[in-house]
């Protein structure tokens, strides 16, 4: 208990430290786009075809369970609609992004370590924290764009399948997609995308940034990494949750 409450202090003490001393703007720009090809750009492929397909299995998972002839068919659509926007592309997509992206970011700021970089950068007077950690928080800025498409393309899925599948009509499906909206879930997942985005950016960091060994440590960071970081977004996500929808 004492070992986990010293590491949350010294994550916001590190979180302090990743704004002070700020690097030259002609240096981090470059570095921002590495982490933006990186980050977001290098993961669409993986989101695009999770969410494709997921929202296909909602739709389907849905359409098999409604035995009653009295249920309207353009439920589907509604569940599909709810399911994808509240809660699978927010929360789901960021959790593998804590795999993918994470892990990233943990073994190459510990590669850094262990090969005696990030040293070097301390020695030349740089503010190590922000020239490695403040680049790809600005990269996450970015990662509304992801869960948008991911958003996108889960409904499109469920789309694809209910109506080729022969569970739904098109013109039902689209009713249920405009059936009781509600414009503040959409800004709710959001709300949570670029809170998760930030945890992405720094939780990760954070365990390659003071990670201690050798090369073998750098791949025990990289799963400690991910299990925070998912215990992390299941939590804010939970507490996100009561705050803003259960009131």
């Amino acid at each position: 208990m004492i070992r986990a409450l010293h590491q949350i202090g010294r994550y916001f003490l590190m979180l302090k430290e990743v704004f002070n001393k700020l690097t030259k703007w002609k240096v981090m720009k470059p570095l921002i786009f590495k982490e933006i090809d990186d980050l977001i750009i290098g993961s669409l492929g993986i989101v695009a075809f999770i969410s494709f397909f997921i929202g296909g299995v909602v739709a389907i998972q849905t359409a098999l369970n409604l035995t009653n002839p009295i249920i309207p068919k353009s439920l589907i659509a509604f569940a599909t609609r709810q399911s994808v926007i509240l809660e699978f592309a927010p929360t789901f997509i960021s959790i593998i992004m804590a795999g993918r992206a994470g892990s990233y970011i943990t073994s190459s700021i510990g590669t850094m370590r262990v090969t005696e970089q990030i040293d070097a950068l301390e020695v030349m007077g740089v503010n190590s924290l922000n020239y490695l950690v403040f680049p790809k928080i600005v990269a996450f800025l970015l990662y509304p764009f992801v869960i948008s498409m991911s958003m996108f393309l889960g409904i499109l899925g469920g789309w694809l399948a209910g109506v080729y599948g022969g569970f739904v009509a098109s013109d039902q499906f689209l009713q249920g997609l405009q059936t009781d909206f509600i414009p503040f879930h959409v800004f709710y997942a959001f709300f949570k995308t670029f809170i998760f985005g930030f945890l992405l950016a720094t939780i990760p960091s954070f365990h390659g940034y003071y990670m201690k060994g050798g090369a073998l440590e750098v791949g025990k960071a990289s799963t400690t990494s991910f299990v925070w970081t998912s215990v992390s977004i299941i939590l804010v996500n939970y507490i996100i949750t009561q705050l803003l929808l259960s009131a």
